[in-house]
């Protein structure tokens, strides 16, 4: 499923035009990101949360020069379903 498609089922279903929906996503998306940016982790209840993830620094190989390389400590965007959420896909999806 594409944006395009979330944003055609909104407007079927709440009889919102598409362009507000289009908006109110891409605000929604926009403001997502922000926060993590921020390292502020978004909390939507029954549904899950996007949080920052911590690496630790690690060594890595370049197979291609052959070469050890280190990557440094960095911080990953990440999404973790609420139990319900969970739930409702083990069960309608087969």
């Amino acid at each position: 499923m594409t944006k395009a498609d979330i944003v055609n089922e909104i407007s079927k279903s709440t009889g919102i035009e598409k362009l507000t929906v289009q908006k109110t996503v891409e605000a929604f998306m926009e403001g997502v990101k922000d926060s993590l940016a921020k390292d502020t982790n978004v909390y939507l209840r029954g549904f899950g949360s996007f949080i920052v993830k911590k690496r630790a620094k690690k060594t890595a190989r370049n197979i291609s020069k052959n070469t050890t390389i280190i990557i440094p400590e960095h911080f990953i965007p990440s999404f973790k379903p609420a139990k319900t959420f969970v739930g409702k896909v083990k069960v309608s999806v087969k």
